[in-house]
């Protein structure tokens, strides 16, 4: 069998073993990452060697920190990673590299619209009529888009959104609302099989989804990391904020979808939105203010500019197909905009 996982802000972590009787053997632990002294490679081997093969990763973690040898330093490891590349290799999991990705990029579309299209190309994804999607969207009107779970009530003001002619739509993932105005927000969507996060817990698949778009971050000059549960940061503040949602159809499929703040008009956000319990007191207006950084100010690039540029890096690492929302997806999606997404009913689920 055989693992691999990169370290998020770190290295890869390859992992060959065989499972027999229920217990680990024949492991060998490899990567590009730096570790000292030489014979701690040979004491993380020995550690997984008869390991029960349900152990999750903190728990092979564990048997490694405790057999490393006194003063061992890790530089693109955590013996957290190695316990991931583990459970990947037990479950089978597939690489970015193993797929041909392709990109979907088209104009315009609207609010309603875009929920639906990520609903219906998961599917096919994971109906395996579709391979895994990077969409790259462009807005074709101002929105809030609010969770799966979340109250409408409490985080939207209907009169200023209407004053602003912003329309409310809910997604199918959990998460927080997000402020979108055309020009000001990237937005993307990863439409993955399964078996490109098998063996990871919840938490690690954001990490491990998320950390192209660092790469192409830091080609930029922005600096940013993975904050749990599912931002991505900066020294700054937040810059994005991420969405999953599991879907099950032959061997099922991920939708991974982020929206970034390229700019933001932080006065029409704050009107908007209800800022938790506070409102619009004063506090949680400074607050929100203050906790979105922009990526206008941080790369000093156009917004055609950082997209080309993160597509450029995603094609780099993994390949990437040009390729178009297909004549049947967009009319299975248009009616489910209609019949869902576009409804009070689905909007409003969660008064």
């Amino acid at each position: 069998m055989h693992g691999e996982y990169k370290v998020p802000g770190g290295k890869l972590v390859v992992v060959d073993l065989e499972a027999r009787d229920g217990v680990l053997t024949d492991v060998r632990v490899a990567g590009d990452f730096f570790l000292e002294p030489d014979e701690a490679i040979l004491a993380i081997d020995r550690a997984l060697e008869g390991a029960p093969a349900d152990t999750d990763a903190s728990g092979l973690a564990a048997r490694i920190d405790a057999a490393l040898p006194p003063g061992t330093e890790m530089y693109g490891l955590t013996t957290e990673g190695i316990g991931v590349a583990v459970r990947r290799a037990l479950a089978h999991a597939t690489d970015w590299t193993d797929y041909d990705w392709q990109l979907i990029h088209e104009p315009p579309q609207p609010p309603a619209l875009h929920m639906a299209l990520d609903e219906v190309l998961t599917a096919e994804v994971a109906a395996g009529r579709r391979p895994p999607t990077l969409r790259v969207w462009e807005w074709g009107a101002p929105a809030v888009v609010i969770g799966s779970f979340q109250s409408l009530r409490n985080e939207v003001d209907p009169a200023a959104a209407e004053r602003h002619g912003i329309e409310v739509v809910r997604r199918i993932s959990g998460g927080g609302a997000m402020f979108i105005e055309p020009g000001n927000t990237i937005t993307y969507s990863l439409s993955v099989p399964d078996a490109l996060i098998q063996g990871l817990s919840f938490t690690d698949s954001y990490a491990y989804l998320d950390d192209w778009v660092l790469g192409a971050l830091a080609d930029m000059g922005v600096k940013a990391w993975y904050q749990p549960l599912n931002d991505i940061a900066t020294d700054a503040g937040k810059i994005a904020g991420a969405a999953q949602k599991r879907m099950v159809a032959g061997e099922g499929a991920v939708l991974h979808h982020v929206t970034m703040a390229y700019d933001i008009d932080a006065d029409k956000m704050t009107d908007v939105l209800r800022i938790g319990r506070e409102k619009l007191s004063d506090k949680g207006t400074k607050s929100a203010k203050k906790r979105v950084d922009p990526l206008r100010r941080q790369t000093g690039l156009p917004r055609e500019a950082v997209i080309e540029r993160m597509i450029g890096s995603f094609r780099n690492r993994y390949g990437l197909t040009e390729d178009v929302v297909t004549a049947e997806e967009m009319a299975l999606a248009k009616e489910l905009a209609a019949s869902k997404f576009a409804t009070e009913e689905w909007t409003a689920r969660v008064p």
